[in-house]
């Protein structure tokens, strides 16, 4: 199960709106790092799709975002509970340090 990307319209409602942690991969369509953690992001979504939710945002398409949340280094994974930002991760290369995003 692929991650649903999303936009900036559907931001507020699917991440900022969710009580609970929600995980969002900033990422480009170009952008080979991005590509090479994109199987591991959908394992780990599917085996904790009961614990949090977790999204795309292609940093091209949403710069508005992208610069709200001062992404400068994708891929770029935040942790959001309750619709605030607790902590974020450059590259994560391992399930490990998704758990820690969602622990947060």
């Amino acid at each position: 199960m692929a991650l649903r990307q999303i936009n900036a319209a559907e931001f507020q409602q699917e991440v900022l709106g969710v009580d609970g942690p929600v995980l969002v991969d900033f990422f480009a369509t170009w952008c080979g790092p991005c590509r090479a953690i994109a199987p591991m992001l959908d394992r780990f979504a599917e085996e904790h799709a009961q614990e949090v939710k977790m999204y795309k945002v292609d940093t091209d398409a949403e710069e508005t975002l992208s610069t709200q949340y001062g992404i400068r280094t994708i891929p770029t994974i935040i942790a959001f509970r309750n619709g605030a930002e607790v902590k974020r991760a450059i590259f994560p290369r391992t399930p490990a340090a998704l758990e820690e995003l969602i622990q947060a």
